[in-house]
């Protein structure tokens, strides 16, 4: 709360600027000798207002008008703007009274379409504002109680510096905990080197058994081209076994049609012998020995049979012993044969079950990874549609703030220009108060508290008035009121009039050169 008062001559004035929500406040003045009107040296006022916005109630007094001339500053900008008036001395005698109109068109309350949201929303921004103070608030007790602890470690450790060093007998104990760190850190170092070491074998080993597996898989497509090699050969050796065993069954078959034939011929032979009698008539008287003459042909007959028996019975052994030795070692081959075409086909057997279990696990693996794809594909999308409707709630919520803050920035507006708008009401009338407790000769005591978005009036008759705006401030000045002349800054000389000053010519004055000043500060803001 803020007060100020000025004396100039039998006149006071005070300003006070109380919160908004508080009681009513009153504006009296109060001449020097009671209360009330009493002749021309006596002048007395008093209005009672609420702190609701847009209706102050003002008391104007009648006094007979002085001639002076005041000066209305208005500034724009960046920080705070002023709004004032002066009041020039006494010139001459004090003209008849004249009579103060107010136009009470200008005095009703502006309808304006203001949506109702907008008193909620500042009634929250203010909420925040209190809540925003009292974290400040909060904040600044946190840093000063913070500060008293620092002063109070502070204390503590220049005492503590001041005492006598004690012995410390911690630092034994640390050491040889840090010594008995050291030794496990060194112990870590040792396995962690062993372990690399170990590491590296397993590499070489890895290595080695990688080469080995590498050969072996050479190794086993050499075997099974070897497989099907001896295959060709296993088939080719079966033929010829079998062409083999037709051969001694004929030669099996020969040799029995030949002794059958021999020991025929020998029967044959016998009985023809043993039959055959000879009879051998000569003339001559001559002996022949035929006993003797058939013994050697009987021995040269069997000579002969034995020696083609001997030889049959060679030949047949020789070719028998070829073909047992023959089949023999066709039957070891034939044995091996089969023990590595039983491994190749046990080995075959592993490999295709190794084989089918892999063809399995890839069949898992694939749809897996097609179920992943799929559940990868839905996810995208579902987080696509989310991904657009935020952008879209994010463009509407964008839009809309857009739209609240033109509204709210021209309700900004109109409020501003409605609070210079009353500012300028206010001191035409504090004014016209001054200039006729003046005339009046009678100390007079003004006093006006108003709070009100923002908006500080603060009425001082010698230095001028304050107006005090947040957002925007210009400055207006030269306008003067004697001998019927006004004049401003804005704009040229309006006119000459021969009668003084009347209140409610100036307030139309002042209404109509004060709107390019609001349209104005509305363009800037």
């Amino acid at each position: 709360m803020s007060c100020r008062s000025y004396r100039v001559q039998n006149f006071s004035s005070s300003s006070a600027v109380l919160p908004r929500n508080m009681r009513p406040y009153s504006v009296s003045c109060q001449g020097a000798g009671g209360v009330g009107y009493r002749g021309l040296s006596y002048f007395g006022s008093r209005s009672l207002s609420g702190a609701a916005p847009y209706k102050p109630r003002i008391a104007v007094g009648r006094c007979p008008p002085l001639r002076y001339g005041y000066e209305y500053v208005l500034g724009h900008g960046y920080g705070n703007a002023g709004f004032s008036y002066r009041v020039g001395g006494v010139s001459g005698p004090c003209p008849p009274i004249a009579p103060v109109t107010v136009n009470e068109q200008l005095l009703q309350p502006v309808k304006l379409e203001i949506d109702p949201t907008m008193q909620t929303v500042k009634f929250q921004e203010k909420e925040q504002i209190k809540t925003l103070n009292n974290k400040f608030a909060s904040f600044i007790d946190k840093v000063r109680f913070l500060e008293q602890q620092n002063k109070v470690l502070e204390t503590k450790w220049s005492f503590l510096q001041n005492q006598q060093c004690r012995r410390n007998t911690i630092m034994p104990t640390l050491d040889a905990y840090i010594c008995n760190l050291r030794k496990q850190l060194e112990a870590l170092g040792c396995e962690g080197a062993q372990l690399e070491a170990d590491l590296k074998a397993a590499h070489e080993v890895m290595e080695t058994n990688k080469k080995m597996y590498e050969e072996e898989c050479s190794r086993r497509t050499c075997a099974e081209n070897e497989f099907v090699v001896l295959k060709k050969e296993v088939d080719c050796v079966f033929l010829n076994k079998a062409e083999l065993e037709a051969r001694v069954e004929s030669l099996k078959d020969e040799i029995i049609f030949l002794k059958s034939l021999y020991e025929e011929e020998i029967h044959m032979l016998h009985s023809h012998i043993s039959d055959t009698s000879v009879i051998v008539q000569m003339d001559n008287s001559r002996n022949l020995d035929l006993d003797g003459i058939i013994t050697e042909v009987k021995a040269q007959y069997e000579d002969i049979a034995s020696r083609s028996r001997a030889e049959a019975e060679a030949w047949y052994e020789s070719k028998f012993e070829e073909l047992r030795v023959t089949a023999g070692r066709h039957a070891d081959n034939l044995r091996d044969t089969k023990n590595e075409i039983a491994e190749l086909t046990r080995i075959i057997q592993r490999l295709r079950g190794e084989v089918g279990t892999a063809k399995d696990q890839r069949c898992k693996l694939e749809a897996a990874v097609a179920e992943a794809e799929q559940q990868g594909e839905l996810a995208i999308k579902d987080a696509r549609c989310k991904l657009t409707d935020l952008e879209t709630a994010l463009q509407q919520a964008k839009a809309d703030l857009a739209h609240q803050l033109r509204e709210y920035q021209e309700l900004m507006n109109v409020k501003l220009a409605l609070d210079i708008e009353i500012a300028t009401y206010r001191k035409l009338l504090e004014g016209e108060e001054y200039r006729l407790g003046a005339e009046g000769a009678c100390p007079v005591n003004i006093s006006v508290c108003r709070s009100q978005g923002g908006l500080i009036c603060d009425p001082d008759p010698c230095i001028g008035g304050g107006y005090s705006a947040t957002r925007s401030s210009m400055r207006i000045s030269g306008v003067s009121c004697g001998r019927g002349i006004y004049s401003t800054a804005m704009g040229p000389t309006v006119g000459d009039m021969s009668s003084p000053c009347d209140p409610e010519d100036l307030m139309l004055f002042n209404i109509y050169h004060m709107r390019p000043i609001v349209n104005s500060v509305n363009h800037l803001l």
